[in-house]
C-alpha cells in the first residue's frame, strides 16, 4: 500500500478478473470500497474474463498492456487486484506495468492493521502480516545474495539475503504465535469463568458493514465503536445483556460484537484471528446480523456461513437478524416482525429490526429470552445443530 498517513488517498487502478464464478462483481463495487477504508482512491476500474489465469501474468501480456496504457492516461500510482496473486505473477506484473501491484488479501491485512486497537488484535494482524509477506520474499534481494570479503579478497558464498529475511521473519512468527498462545489461554480461562456463572453467551456475526456494532450498541446501551464502513472494528467486545424483568430465566446473558466476515478473507486473518473467532465457536447462539438492504445479502449469507464452517461454528445455533429495514422501500418492507428464512436447506427464525431507529428490538429481545430459557431448560448439547423454531 501506499499511504502514509490515515488522511492519505492514493489515486489506485482497480482489476478484476472473472474465472466464471457465479457472483463475480462486474462493478468492483466491494473492491472499491475496501481501496477506500485503506485511504486509497479508486481512479480507473478494469474487468475481464479468463478460464484460468495466466501463469506469469494472471492477466495475460495482452491485458497487462490495456492494464499499463489505462493507468497511465488514469494517473494511477498503484494496481490493486481483486483476486490474489501469486509472488511471482506479483512480481511479473510490477515488472511490465512500472507500478508497486497489490492484491486483495494485502488490502485486507491493510485495513485490519490500521484497525486494531487492542494488544490481541495487533498481535492478530501482525502474524497475518508476517505470514503473507514471508511468501513474497522469491528474488526481490537478488542484488544482496552473496557476502564479500574484505578489500582485495573475494569471499566466498555467504547467506542469501532471501534466507536472512526469512530466518528472521521466521523468528517473529514465532515470537508472535507464542504471545498470542498466551491471550488464548487468557480467554479459555475467561469463557470458563462464564460458564461457572451459568452464563448464555451470545455472539454476533455477519458480512462486514451489517450493522453488528451499532446493533450491539443498542442493545447493551455500549459506545463501541460503529461506522459505514468495512472493517469498522476488529477487537471483540463483551458486555451483560439486560432481556427485560421476568425474562432470559434468571440467566446472566452476555453479548460478545466480533470481527465482521468478508469474501475472501485470507486464511492467514483467519488462523490469526483465531481467539477472537473462537467467541463465536464457544457461543451458545449466533445472532448473525444481515444487511436487509443489500441486494447482494444472499451471497453475503452463504459467506458468512463458509467462515462459520471454517472455524467450527457451523453447529451452533442460529438466530438471523435481518437489520436496516428502515433502509428499505415501501414495498420491500416485511409482513411480519419475525419468520423463518432458509439457510442450506434448514429454517433459520428470522426477526427483522433497524439498529438506526430501534424498531424490532423489543421483538428481539423477547426471542433471545426464549432461547435463553429453551437452552436452560433443555441443557441442549454444544453439538445440536440450528434450532428449528417457529415464528412467535
Amino acid at each position: 500500500m501506499q499511504t502514509n498517513s490515515p488522511n492519505a488517498t492514493a489515486p489506485v487502478l482497480l482489476v478484476g478478473v472473472d474465472f466464471g464464478t457465479p457472483h463475480f462483481d462486474t462493478q468492483l463495487e466491494e473492491l472499491g470500497l475496501l481501496a477506500q477504508t485503506a485511504g486509497l482512491e479508486p481512479v480507473a476500474r478494469v474487468t475481464c474474463k479468463r478460464k484460468a489465469p495466466d501463469a506469469a501474468l494472471f492477466v495475460g501480456s495482452g491485458k497487462a498492456d490495456e492494464i499499463k496504457a489505462l493507468a497511465e492516461s488514469a494517473g494511477a500510482a498503484e494496481v490493486l487486484f481483486d483476486q490474489s496473486l501469486s509472488p511471482a505473477q506479483q512480481r511479473n506484473l510490477e515488472r511490465h506495468l512500472g507500478l508497486p501491484v497489490n492484491d486483495r488479501t494485502l488490502l485486507i491485512l491493510e485495513i485490519f492493521a490500521q484497525r486494531a486497537r487492542s494488544h490481541e488484535g495487533k498481535l492478530q494482524v501482525e502474524l497475518a502480516r508476517l505470514q503473507y509477506v514471508s511468501t513474497r520474499l522469491v528474488r526481490r534481494w537478488s542484488h544482496l545474495e552473496r557476502q564479500t570479503g574484505g578489500a582485495g579478497v573475494r569471499g566466498g558464498p555467504g547467506e542469501k539475503q532471501i534466507e536472512l529475511d526469512r530466518r528472521m521473519i521466521g523468528e517473529a512468527i514465532k515470537r508472535t504465535r507464542d504471545r498470542l498462545e498466551k491471550v488464548k489461554k487468557q480467554r479459555t480461562t475467561q469463557r470458563r469463568q462464564r460458564e461457572r456463572q451459568n452464563a448464555f453467551n451470545i455472539s454476533l456475526v455477519g458480512y462486514t458493514n451489517a450493522g453488528k456494532s451499532t446493533l450491539f450498541n443498542a442493545l447493551v446501551k455500549a459506545r463501541a465503536y460503529a461506522a459505514n464502513q468495512l472493517f469498522a472494528t476488529l477487537d471483540t467486545t463483551t458486555r451483560q445483556l439486560y432481556l427485560g424483568d421476568g425474562l432470559g430465566g434468571g440467566r446472566s446473558v452476555s453479548l460478545s460484537d466480533t470481527v465482521g466476515f468478508i469474501r475472501d478473507l485470507p486464511h492467514g486473518l483467519i488462523d490469526a484471528f483465531e481467539a477472537t473467532l473462537r467467541e463465536a465457536a464457544d457461543a451458545d447462539l449466533l445472532v448473525h446480523v444481515v444487511d436487509a438492504a443489500n441486494p447482494g445479502y444472499p451471497e453475503q449469507i452463504n459467506e458468512v456461513q463458509r467462515v462459520l464452517q471454517e472455524i467450527g461454528a457451523a453447529d451452533v445455533p442460529q438466530l438471523l437478524v435481518f437489520n436496516k429495514i428502515d433502509a428499505l422501500a415501501h414495498f420491500q418492507q416485511p409482513r411480519a416482525a419475525c419468520d423463518t428464512f432458509d439457510v442450506d436447506g434448514r429454517a433459520v427464525q428470522r426477526v427483522f429490526v433497524s439498529s438506526h431507529t430501534g424498531e424490532g428490538l423489543g421483538s428481539l429481545r423477547h426471542v433471545l429470552a426464549q432461547r435463553s430459557q429453551a437452552e436452560s431448560a433443555a441443557s441442549i448439547p454444544r453439538e445440536t445443530p440450528y434450532l428449528h423454531e417457529a415464528a412467535a
